[in-house]
Parts: structure tokens; C-alpha cells; sequence
């Protein structure tokens, strides 16, 4: 049986089917995370997160794992059906479905590893302009205006990637990670791969200043793993995707980036990054941006779930222009393996809130957000569950901005979920 096969057996796209019966046989074995092989060295697989980042080892791993032949595999998947309510006069609602499919293959060449990843979502489907939130900023939906309070969609490909790792010494690696597209070295883990944030179907506003640069349209990264130290440098292509959700559209490997990771404990996950984004806003070509990102996050161990905290602050100084800082906290407790409370708060500084015919055009206003939300999870069958749950925001804004959003607007969101675990 091949990959392909083996993936078509799980009878799962997007997370939309369960598991058939015959998922259970003989060839396909399912394993806990913690005893698979990581894909870019001697630790546990759960320290792995999006593209070659890193996340606590106690983080849970979800996805369903299998063996064919001599290949690991996992598959993991959701579907968000999102009812979205933004408030204030520069609100907006809209009902919408978010949704991502992650397929891993791996197997061992000699004392190497061969890794395989391919990541898809559906979002295209909700409109090139994506969907309301206030205070986002970021990309366009047509190729002339910005997006302002609104969030993109992602792009059907956000990530086709193959990675090469060999041991170096006692508990040591080296690898090679390319992909079309695929994931720099610059930030922490994408917020739908953090425990803390993927629970919740908000973006961050502070998205561009930490992890926008996840799905990127060519990236070659090097790194070397010391036991629990990583120090990796990737080449990729600065530019984020355009309005076209379905295409990949590559370019010269213009920008650059170095991160430093380390998890002392099981229970800690840190990072420090930097790079140099070539031309990132297709609006503003003549624009660099040098991105300074510093992050940690730490699990709890409850007596029947967990508790994961991150915490992480990102620079972006664009040339020509200014220097921008963004805060984030958020956290998440699963208790029971059913009940998640999730909370996030955001301090950024932004100048991208009104279009260049507007008055305060390129000024710079510091805003916060604060969200609260719970999903309560219900087993279907096998490793699907359906949740349902709600958020809502709330957000201090400066009085200069009080007669375009309002003195104090609230947002909410209603959602329901399938997803493969």
C-alpha cells in the first residue's frame, strides 16, 4: 500500500470523515507520539511543530498515526464552521468555514530520515477578502487596497515540504528542510500549531509581527540540533502571497533568517529570531522589513488535561519606515480531553489602519485585545470529534481612534468543529 493509499484509507479530507473500520488492521498500528521518531533528531516527536520550529516535549500531538512498510505517517485535520460578529462602526459579521488538512510521511534511510509534508486549506473558499476582525492588518484581496479589519484567507498550498536529517554524535543532528511553500526559521510555532492559540478561530493581530512568514512560497533552512538546543538559518523568498489563494507563486530566495531554540525541561519551549524580509507587502514593494522575534512557552501538567502559556513579543522595523512592537499572551487548558478555556491579550503598535487617502494615513496607534473563549469537545467515532464553542473580544483603543471603531467595541464568534485528533 502506498502513501496515497494509506491516506485515502483513513476515509479522511479536512477532517470531514471518520475512520473506517478496516483503519485498524494489521497495517496501519497506531502509535503515541512520544514513541515515534522525530523527524530532525533523537527527541521526542511531540517537540515538533510547524515547519522546523519547536514547542514543549509535553505538548499533546494530535493526528492519527500509522506505519506502512517502512514509512511513519500521520494525519490531522479540522473544519471550522465560524459565525463571526465584529462590533463597533467599523464591524462587520459574516458566517464562514476555516479548515486545514496536515499529511506527514517519514522513514528511516540508513541512520538518516526522510521526512514528507504537505499542508492544504479550504479557506480560499471564504473570498479573497477573508473574514472581519478588528484591528487586523495585512496583505490585499485585490492587488490595490489593504486588507484593514479583516483577515486573509490562507493559501489552498501552505505547505509541500521534504526534510533530510543525519545524526552527528551522541544525540546530535544535522538537517535539511526545502520547501514550495514551506516555513522560515523566523518566530515561533504558526498560532493554529500552538496548544495555547489552535483552539481558538481568531488570528492574532499581532499575526504579522510573529509567524506570518508560515506559509512562504520557497524556503531552504539548515540546522543543527545540540541535545536541547537548535540553532537553524533558512533562504527564503520575502514575499507574502497575493490575492491568488490557489497558486503557488515562487521567487528568488531574496530574505534571510536565524533562530536559536532551546527547551530546557519538558515542560519549556524558547526561541529567539531574526530576519531580513525582502519586500514582504505586495502594496509597498519598495518596503524591507526586519523582523526581531522573542518567544517562550510553558505547560502545566493538570491531574487530567493541560495548561500551556505563551508568551512572545516581535519587532518590525521596515525600511523605510518605522519600528513597530507587538506583545502576545495566550493560554489554553484542556481538562478531560472535552472542556477548553482559551484566553489571548495583544498589544500592538499599528500604522496600517487607514487607507493612504485618509487623513491619518502611516499614523501609529497603539492598541489592545482581550479574548476569552471556551469549545466544549464531543467523541464521534474513532479519533474524530465534534466541538462547539465561543469567544469574545474586547479591546482598549486610544481616543484618537474612538470615531472610526467606537469608545468600546466588542466582537464575538460562535463555531462549530470537526476535527481529526
Amino acid at each position: 500500500m502506498n502513501l496515497l493509499e494509506s491516506i485515502a484509507a483513513t476515509g479522511v479530507f479536512l477532517g470531514a470523515a471518520a475512520l473506517p473500520a478496516h483503519a485498524q488492521s494489521d497495517a496501519m498500528v497506531h502509535e503515541h507520539p512520544m514513541s515515534m521518531q522525530a523527524t530532525f533528531g533523537s527527541y521526542p516527536m511531540t517537540r515538533e511543530a510547524s515547519g522546523t520550529s519547536w514547542q514543549p516535549d509535553s505538548s499533546p500531538h494530535g493526528g492519527v498515526m500509522g506505519m506502512w512498510g517502512e514509512w511513519q505517517t500521520m494525519v490531522h485535520g479540522f473544519v471550522d464552521a465560524i459565525h463571526d460578529r465584529q462590533g463597533g462602526p467599523r464591524g462587520d459579521d459574516k458566517s464562514f468555514s476555516a479548515s486545514m488538512l496536515m499529511l506527514m510521511a517519514q522513514r528511516p534511510l540508513g541512520s538518516a530520515t526522510l521526512g514528507l509534508r504537505g499542508m492544504f486549506s479550504l479557506d480560499p473558499l471564504m473570498g479573497k477578502a477573508g473574514y472581519p476582525l478588528l484591528l487586523q492588518t495585512g496583505e490585499t484581496a485585490d492587488g490595490r487596497a489593504p486588507l484593514i479589519d479583516r483577515q486573509h484567507p490562507h493559501n489552498f498550498f501552505m505547505e509541500m515540504a521534504a526534510s533530510y536529517s543525519v545524526p552527528v554524535g551522541d544525540g546530535n543532528s544535522a538537517y535539511l528542510y526545502a520547501g514550495l511553500p514551506g516555513e522560515p526559521a523566523l518566530g515561533p510555532p504558526a498560532f493554529m500549531h500552538r496548544f495555547s492559540g489552535l483552539d481558538n478561530p481568531e488570528a492574532p493581530i499581532t499575526h504579522h509581527w510573529l509567524d506570518s512568514t508560515h506559509v512562504t512560497n520557497g524556503v531552504v533552512t539548515l540546522g543543527y540540533v545540540a541535545d536541547r538546543f537548535k540553532i537553524e538559518g533558512s533562504l527564503f523568498h520575502g514575499r507574502e502571497p497575493d490575492q491568488y489563494r490557489y497558486r503557488i507563486e515562487p521567487g528568488a530566495l531574496d530574505s534571510r533568517s536565524l533562530r536559536l531554540s532551546y527547551n530546557p525541561t519538558q515542560d519549556w519551549s524558547m526561541q529567539a529570531s531574526y530576519g531580513y524580509i525582502k519586500s514582504p507587502e505586495t502594496l509597498s514593494p519598495q518596503v524591507d522589513v526586519r523582523r526581531t522575534t522573542v518567544s517562550a512557552s510553558y505547560n502545566v501538567r493538570l491531574p487530567a488535561g493541560l495548561w500551556q502559556t505563551t508568551a512572545a513579543w516581535g519587532r518590525n522595523a521596515s525600511r523605510p519606515g518605522v519600528s513597530l512592537d507587538g506583545f502576545l499572551v495566550e493560554s489554553a487548558a484542556s481538562i478531560g480531553g472535552r472542556d477548553t478555556f482559551f484566553g489571548r491579550v495583544e498589544h500592538v503598535a499599528k500604522d496600517e489602519l487607514f487607507g493612504e487617502d485618509a487623513p491619518q494615513a502611516g499614523r501609529v496607534f497603539t492598541v489592545d485585545k482581550m479574548t476569552l473563549g471556551y469549545i466544549r469537545d464531543f467523541p464521534v467515532a474513532g479519533s474524530v470529534k465534534i466541538g462547539v464553542g465561543a469567544l469574545v473580544s474586547g479591546y482598549r483603543l486610544p481616543s484618537a481612534l474612538e470615531p472610526a471603531y467606537g469608545s468600546h467595541p466588542m466582537s464575538y464568534m460562535v463555531f462549530a468543529r470537526l476535527k481529526l485528533d
